[in-house]
């Protein structure tokens, strides 16, 4: 029972990551002509996202020590590493990243941030924040894989 319940869980943490960045938050910019509002529901699912993968992590990490007798030592260390390693990225990009954009996101005003003098800085961030999501992303094939 609970080895289906950790396929589930990291199916979960997998689906949620691809479903957010690579289908809603896509089809968000290219259907809303207002692109402040389409960074603002994003950003909203991918605050969501980064609440639900924190969760999925600790899951994760119960799951692994409780459920996992039958796996050797190195299977364990490995997943356990994926985990750590997804649950580091979330809280890099989240914790660390967003903060970061929301305060160019504020400061550039009701133009937004595109139009603004931040926009350089706004399009770097972005594009760490969004490497690590790719990182994240592919990490979780791996987890979903090693269940």
């Amino acid at each position: 029972m609970l080895p289906r319940v950790r396929l589930l869980v990291a199916a979960l943490w997998a689906g949620s990551l691809w479903t957010v960045g690579y289908l809603v938050a896509p089809t968000l910019f290219a259907t809303l002509s207002d692109r402040v509002l389409a960074g603002s529901i994003a950003g909203s699912m991918f605050h969501a996202q980064a609440l639900l993968s924190l969760g999925c992590g600790a899951a994760m990490v119960l799951l692994i020590w409780t459920a996992t007798r039958d796996w050797d030592a190195k299977r364990r260390r490995t997943v356990l590493a994926l985990v750590a390693a997804m649950a580091l990225c979330t809280v890099i990009s989240h914790f660390g990243l967003q903060p970061m954009m929301a305060e160019l996101r504020a400061a550039a005003g009701a133009s937004g941030v595109m139009e603004s003098a931040a926009k350089s800085r706004f399009g770097m961030l972005h594009g760490i924040s969004s490497c690590i999501y790719l990182l994240q992303s592919l990490l979780a094939v791996w987890l979903v894989v090693k269940q």
